[in-house]
């Protein structure tokens, strides 16, 4: 008989023998098996049997004890800085939770998530970021980065695709300003969302491509899948790490350069965050319009990083051009904020003015 300190973890070992033995969709009748040969008849009542059976289930086709917490609509964020150590955030904000897995459990949870991604974790590359089937995006940190455990992040997104009447209502932003920004993006002008992590940056940009009248081509480019859009011509593109040889890495450089040759009326950057910034400019400068986002702390704040960031592209870019590029393409920056009383608001729009690429 199993002993009583890990049954789930000694069945889910069990079952993925058995399963693989008995091909694929036998998954319930493995864990029957499993569970008739680790318990004596009669041992576990009809409830305690259905628990099992449903907790070895999310252990071995799902993740474990952290799936109750994915599939629940109102946490927005989950982390786990140890295995004692699990956090989750909602709309009252950050708790520690009752919950401890073991290491071994943890490690074979984020494996199960990046599988189907076709991510990969190791010590030659000990960061992972990766999009779960439900949407929600994982980053993973391992040590000796980390000091001992493994970091593990889970960032939720809601299914929904909010609309600016959406955002009205949940006064993220007001009619007026609604109404302002719609006219701004028909018009081609580029717009550039700023604010900190979970301020509704991407959920404003979302916003925004669904405002876009119905003939526009959308390119998306992305770290990891985020943008949702009810468009009909549009394409995400993400970019990709370097395979067990170190090769075949696709960065969001090239995915812009790439964007450019795909016929697009609108690109649009799921986060400017480094020396892609150079290529985004480029690209507006040619006359195509485009949508961003950026972690600033105000509006002048974005447009003062978006000047440093196309730096980091080379050592032989004059800071002059990137200055008058900058003053040519951005017309409107949106700054968001969080504030834990009244929720996710729209702080901060300002209208950028130009004269001989000054701003």
């Amino acid at each position: 008989m199993f002993d009583t300190i890990s049954p789930i973890d000694r069945l889910s070992s069990r079952v993925r023998q058995l399963a693989v033995s008995s091909g694929d969709g036998q998954v319930d009748a493995a864990i029957h098996q499993a569970i008739d040969e680790g318990f004596e008849r009669g041992e576990l009542q009809s409830g305690q049997l259905d628990q099992l059976f449903a907790k070895t289930k999310r252990q071995v086709l799902q993740y474990g004890e952290l799936q109750p917490l994915i599939d629940d609509p109102n946490i927005e964020e989950i982390w786990i800085n140890a295995p004692d150590r699990i956090f989750i955030a909602d709309s009252s904000g950050n708790r520690h939770l009752d919950l401890t897995l073991g290491a071994g459990a943890i490690q074979a949870i984020v494996e199960r998530m990046l599988r189907d991604s076709g991510r990969r974790i190791d010590r030659s590359m000990p960061f992972a970021d990766a999009t779960l089937p439900d949407g929600s995006r994982l980053h993973v940190v391992i040590p000796d980065v980390t000091k001992t455990h493994w970091s593990v992040n889970i960032r939720k997104f809601s299914q929904r695709i909010f609309t600016m009447h959406d955002l009205i209502e949940a006064r993220t932003l007001t009619l007026a300003q609604s109404q302002w920004l719609t006219a701004k993006v028909r018009a081609n002008k580029n717009v550039l969302v700023s604010g900190a992590t979970q301020a509704g940056k991407t959920t404003l940009l979302c916003a925004l491509i669904d405002a876009l009248d119905s003939t526009e081509r959308i390119i998306t480019i992305e770290e990891t899948y985020e943008i949702k859009s009810n468009a009909l011509d549009w394409v995400a593109l993400q970019a990709r790490q370097a395979n067990l040889e170190g090769v075949g890495e696709i960065d969001l450089r090239k995915l812009i350069r790439e964007a450019l040759r795909m016929r697009p009326t609108r690109i649009i950057v799921g986060e400017v965050r480094q020396g892609e910034a150079l290529d985004l400019l480029i690209a507006l400068n040619s006359g195509i319009a485009g949508l961003g986002t950026i972690h600033a702390n105000s509006a002048a704040n974005a447009i003062d990083k978006l000047k440093l960031l196309p730096l980091l592209a080379g050592e032989n870019i004059p800071a002059e051009f990137i200055e008058r590029a900058v003053g040519y393409c951005i017309d409107v920056v949106v700054h968001c904020v969080f504030d834990p009383r009244v929720g996710r608001r729209v702080d901060q729009i300002v209208e950028l003015t130009h004269a001989g690429g000054e701003t």
